[in-house]
């Protein structure tokens, strides 16, 4: 068995900056939504700036994932995606390549990189350690607070909180707590929030001051202000980096207090007798520590005063920054999920006619290959239209027809998908051309093998085929080549097929892997072609990220592994992966990252050939 690799650095660098930028963008596009909506209610742009900052806690992958939930399945044949992989290389500008061809670096850079990583992540975590910890020490001192105060049982405050509690249909009664301390009026707690008062400031305040006070506090309750303070501190916890959140924090403090300020003026306190209760508050207490233990004091005093003083009126919502609020919603979280329906099971899919151009093959025929039988050639295309493919599995049949490279995993096949062998012999009309044979070959599949599937991008365990050696050099059984048709001849006696028979030399730019005798040839082979051989033999997507460019031949040879895992292992084995960073100096770096797969929807045994 292969170990499953640890997550990739670069996959989470990837995913992490396209996060970053995206809820950046959403940021910026609810600034210019809440600069449209200023001379309207403070609580609608309360709530714009709040989904603002929970876009930070939800990436927009996740919402394209929920949208590849529902995405529609088509029964029909597997072509490349084309538009909506263009949309979603826009959404993603942290690319792969970029990130491979860092990966691809020489072992001693890659090094470096990663200890520089681990720097960072040692930052930041140490950053949002350090504010967590500020927090909670500032919690546990309003906690001491209000566990040491005492419970109001009657009085003016009393009285006024259950009046307001009246007017508001408050069915739930708040409980309201006495303190000693000097910390202003403020609302403690999240699922059982309390009113802590102090105890010494009602002898300053009138009664109607009070009920402004209380009234104010009552609002932070229904509008669950301290449940929001909450998230918003998840964020500058996880973001402490990102200058943009603390500035959303002081936005969202600011519309928060001004909600609860306009709805205490609408329920009819008088503007004097609500700004002189705030100063009055300031003047002998102290301001809450936590933004979730929302107060009366917040935001900026000066500014707030002028603007409760001024009384202006709030403009109600009219049609049009309605459908404003609504398309900016739309597009927030509909635009990604309609992607995700879009960039799931429909990528590429199209009929089966409009595959093959219009043509069939006018005769075909698909039968099991005869049991114990070992003859085997491979396709064969002749110039009067015939197509023949003898003892030929399911799997190999899609490979080819679809140009699918090796490294390509298919996944949600049945088991008898690469068993199972087939003769396929099919004759067209006239004289098509090679990639028309191709489709023909594909409409084929979906006929008589009910084939369908769809495009998909999942988080896989890969191998990166890197440089094994921190000086860069290569092994003993590699080297330069300019291969030439006179090249190609053994260079010692050539390995022999399952009958006994000699096998021909490997021509110019093949690649030949016989996993059962242990060896591994390539002449003239790109080192890309090389990562898709070693797909075949590993059994994983192997990905190529050594940086060399040109042509290579080598050999590569190890006592091959015993079959305790099947027939698709036999021959691999720790032994071929030492080899291979032995004689090649090159190693295969097990990780995890974004793998393009193809998921088999439905696959039938084709029915008997029907009589002629």
């Amino acid at each position: 068995m292969i170990p499953a690799p640890p997550l990739s650095l670069w996959a989470l660098i990837e995913l992490a900056g396209n996060h970053l930028w995206q809820s950046t963008l959403f940021l910026a596009v609810a600034g210019a939504v809440t600069l449209a909506l200023r001379n309207n209610r403070a609580q609608v742009r309360s709530w714009v700036w709040l989904a603002a900052s929970v876009k930070f806690l939800i990436p927009f992958a996740a919402l394209v994932a929920i949208g590849r939930e529902f995405g529609w399945r088509p029964s029909s044949t597997i072509l490349q995606p084309d538009i909506t992989v263009v949309i979603d290389t826009m959404s993603q500008p942290f690319s792969r390549p970029e990130l491979r061809s860092a990966a691809a670096a020489p072992a001693t850079s890659r090094l470096v990189a990663t200890a520089l990583l681990a720097i960072l992540g040692a930052v930041w975590f140490c950053g949002g350690a350090v504010i967590l910890l500020t927090w909670w020490v500032r919690w546990r001192r309003v906690a001491a607070t209000v566990r040491a105060a005492q419970p109001v049982n009657s009085g003016r405050e009393l009285d006024a909180l259950r009046r307001l509690e009246r007017i508001r249909g408050v069915r739930r009664p708040l409980r309201l707590l006495s303190s000693d301390t000097s910390l202003e009026p403020g609302v403690f707690g999240i699922l059982n929030p309390v009113v802590l008062w102090p105890r010494r400031l009602a002898e300053h305040l009138s009664d109607g001051q009070i009920d402004a006070l209380l009234a104010h506090e009552l609002c932070h309750v229904r509008r669950r202000d301290n449940l929001a303070a909450l998230v918003h501190m998840m964020v500058e916890a996880v973001f402490w980096f990102h200058p943009l959140v603390w500035w959303l924090g002081a936005r969202l403090l600011d519309e928060r207090e001004r909600a609860c300020d306009e709805e205490v003026l609408r329920l009819g306190t008088e503007p004097q007798v609500y700004a002189e209760s705030i100063l009055k508050t300031c003047r002998f207490c102290l301001e809450s520590p936590l933004a979730c233990v929302p107060g009366i004091t917040g935001s900026h005093l000066n500014i707030r005063i002028e603007r409760l003083m001024s009384n202006r009126a709030s403009q109600p919502l009219n049609i049009w920054r309605r459908l404003l609020l609504a398309s900016a919603a739309a597009v927030a979280i509909a635009a990604p999920i309609a992607l995700g329906v879009l960039n799931a099971p429909r990528l590429g899919a199209q009929s089966r006619a409009g595959d093959a151009g219009g043509l069939v093959f006018a005769v075909a025929s698909v039968k099991p290959t005869s049991a114990g039988a070992l003859e085997f050639y491979p396709v064969a295309m002749d110039p009067d239209g015939r197509f023949a493919w003898k003892n030929v599995t399911l799997g190999r049949l899609i490979r080819s027809a679809y140009r699918m490279p090796p490294s390509r995993p298919m996944v949600g096949a049945p088991s008898w998908f690469n068993s199972d062998r087939f003769d396929v012999e099919a004759r067209a009309e006239g004289n098509p051309a090679e990639d028309q044979t191709w489709s023909m070959v594909r409409s084929l599949l979906a006929d008589r093998f009910k084939l369908s599937g769809h495009d998909e991008t999942r988080e896989l365990p890969v191998y990166a085929l890197v440089l094994a050696r921190s000086d860069g050099t290569l092994g003993p059984r590699i080297r330069s080549s300019a291969c030439l048709a006179k090249d190609n001849i053994s260079l010692g006696p050539g390995p022999i097929d399952p009958r006994g028979q000699p096998l021909p030399p490997v021509p110019c730019g093949g690649v030949r892997t016989m996993p059962r005798k242990g060896t591994l040839e390539a002449r003239f082979a790109t080192m890309a072609k090389l990562a898709d051989a070693l797909s075949l033999l590993v059994r994983r997507p192997v990905q190529d990220r050594t940086g060399l460019t040109g042509t290579f031949d080598l050999e590569a040879e190890w006592t091959p592994a015993p079959d305790s895992s099947g027939p698709p292992a036999f021959g691999v084995g720790p032994a071929m992966i030492a080899t291979i960073e032995q004689q090649l100096g090159l190693r295969l770096d097990p990780q995890t990252g974004p793998v393009d797969v193809l998921v088999i929807d439905h696959a039938e045994r084709p029915a008997p050939d029907k009589p002629r």
